[in-house]
Order: C-alpha cells, then structure tokens, then sequence
C-alpha cells in the first residue's frame, strides 16, 4: 500500500512524534493505518481483543519497532483496556467493531453492543484521560459506513440525507455517529465519523461467509472457481481502496479545524455494477473465461451504493488516489505472493 508521497510529507510534522492509539489496529483497515502512523513517526498503541483479526502483522511490527507499537488485548467494551491504551495518546482512531451486515443479521445483539455501546465506552474513555490529565485524547475518530444511507433512491449519497437503515449494523453504525455529536456538543469533545464506502484492498480475508465481496472474488477466481453474486448482479458499489481510507483517517485526524461530530463520506463518487466487477476482476486475474454464479439476494443488502465527496474535499482535502482498476492490480498480485509464499512455507 503506497500513499501520495507529497500528502506524507504535509503530514509527517502532525504525526511524527505523536502517541495515537488504533481500536481494532489488528484488522483489516486498520493494520494499514498502523503501518501508515508508523512511517509518520508516531507512537501506536493498538487494543483489539482479536475476534475478527490475528496477532500476525502486528506481532512484525512489534518485533520491528518495540519501542513505538504496543498491543494490549482487550474488547473496547472492557474499560480497564481502553484506559491502558488511550494512557497518553492524544488520537484515538476507532475501528474496532463487528463489520458486516450479514453477521449483524446472525447476531444483532453482538454487533449493537459491539459498535454501539463500544463506541460509548469508547468516548468516556477519552473524556476521562482529559479529566484526569487535562492534556489526554484531543480528538476520536470513527470508521463508520455507507449503511446508514440504507436503500434511499437518491444517488450519490449526501451526507445531509436522511438516514434509513434497513440492517442491524447500519442501525449500530448510525447509533455510533450520533454519540459523537453528542459527545462533541456535551462535552466540547473534538469527534468525526468517516462515513467508508466499502473498503478493500490486501490484507482483507477473503475465506469468510462474512467476507467483503472482492476479497471473496479473489480468492474464488485465483483458484479457479467462479465468484457468487447474491442478487441480479446489476446492484452498485462506491469501491474505496484501503490506501485512500487510510488518507482519510490521516487528514482527519491532523485537520487543524477542530471536527465537531461531523459526518463525512469516504469514496471515490464513481460506482460499478457486481456484473462489471466480477469481470473487471476475471480480467486482472487472467482468467476472464469465468464468469460469476447467481444467488438469491441476501436479507439486509442495498441495492445502490455511490458517494459524494465534496464535503471531504472541502473539510479535510481528501481526494481519492486509486482507480478501482488499479486497486484491483494491486490486490490480485498480493494474493499471488500470499499464495506463493504459503505454498513454499
């Protein structure tokens, strides 16, 4: 995952030097994100209990850089971890959470308290280091989603629409942004939520019934096999690449105007079909004689999906590097060295 040279540069003064701390800095997103403050000079400590993700990437970091990662285990509902990691750091950037809405319909109980009480728990965490120290957590940023736009016909999505959650996460989801606000209007609390427009890129687990739908069509396609499509197929997606979510969260985090529970969207303002993707990716697999299978669609699904980022733009100077075309490049020739490499293990 490579970043604008020149946007580095503009931030290395913010965060070199900087403690943060990454909730869920084990997973997908933010793992890259942990790379990326890293290479800015930051301080990390990472508290992820570990449900969703493994000690793998992080343990490297770990033996690499010992005296500026540390990991503490633990859920963000557990209070005595989330005072252990935000002892000293002055961003939180929380991405802990249950991440899908189909095991948020298996297990709506789980994802609510997860992403919702968590965030709560996350916050007063934050406020409490400022009480106690009077120079603690200075801003909380949230990975949020696209959901809690649910299925509104009006494209793209902005962020002064409705929200309409048709499932259990984006109603988690939208819970989480209004106790930003709260916390931001209550307690003076410098808060945003990034509104991420399915997210994706190396490193995404591909092996999972609850696995992002091209994670999943590049590990089907490089074995051979054709990809699923729940639905007709003709569905749209705003697809971001990891890289350009990672930026996002960089320019929140160090924008000089301090946030006050803002909602923003993460994108690209571009969308494709499930069809047009499924070939794209055939495609730069080399293998563009597979062709997708068809399935009932899923409970919960939206059926369109587009950003608009103006508002990021102008709020935080975000503009998205990666085409989907090159994202997918990337991804597929990550998983061809992952598979090479485990092969010769």
């Amino acid at each position: 995952m490579k970043l604008p040279a020149e946007k580095v540069n503009r931030l290395r003064p913010f965060y070199n030097g900087r403690t943060v701390c990454v909730t869920g800095g084990a997973g997908f997103i933010g793992g890259h994100l942990v790379d990326a403050l890293l290479a800015l000079g930051s301080t990390v400590r990472v508290v992820d209990d570990l449900s969703n993700s493994t000690l793998e990437h992080l343990s490297e970091l770990i033996d690499l850089e010992p005296d500026r990662v540390r990991f503490v285990r633990g859920s963000v509902l557990d209070d005595e971890a989330l005072a252990d990691a935000f002892s000293g750091a002055a961003t939180v950037f929380h991405l802990a959470a249950v991440g899908s809405v189909q095991r948020s319909v298996d297990d709506p109980q789980r994802t609510f308290s997860v992403n919702a009480t968590g965030t709560l728990r996350v916050l007063q965490a934050a406020k409490k280091t400022t009480s106690l120290s009077g120079a603690g957590v200075e801003r909380v940023i949230l990975a949020s989603s696209s959901s809690p736009y649910g299925d509104d016909p009006h494209l793209p999505r902005v962020e002064t629409q409705l929200p309409a959650p048709v499932s259990p996460y984006a109603a988690s989801k939208l819970s989480a942004e209004s106790l930003l606000s709260v916390h931001s209007k209550t307690y003076g609390m410098s808060t945003l939520a990034l509104r991420l427009f399915n997210v994706f890129g190396p490193r995404q687990p591909g092996n999972s019934p609850y696995s992002g739908v091209i994670a999943a069509f590049a590990q089907k396609l490089l074995r051979g096999e054709a990809p699923v499509i729940f639905g007709d197929g003709l569905q749209t997606r705003d697809f971001t690449y990891v890289a350009d979510a990672v930026m996002a969260f960089l320019l929140a985090g160090s924008v000089k105007v301090p946030p006050r529970g803002e909602v923003v969207n993460i994108g690209t303002g571009t969308s494709v079909t499930m069809l047009e993707l499924a070939r794209a990716m055939a495609n730069a697999a080399g293998v563009p004689q597979i062709h997708p299978q068809l399935q009932p669609g899923r409970p919960a699904d939206v059926k369109h999906s587009l950003a608009d980022i103006s508002k990021a733009k102008e709020l935080l100077g975000f503009e998205p590097g990666y085409t989907l075309e090159a994202g997918l490049q990337d991804l597929i020739a990550w998983h061809r060295q992952a598979a090479s490499e485990s092969t010769n293990r």
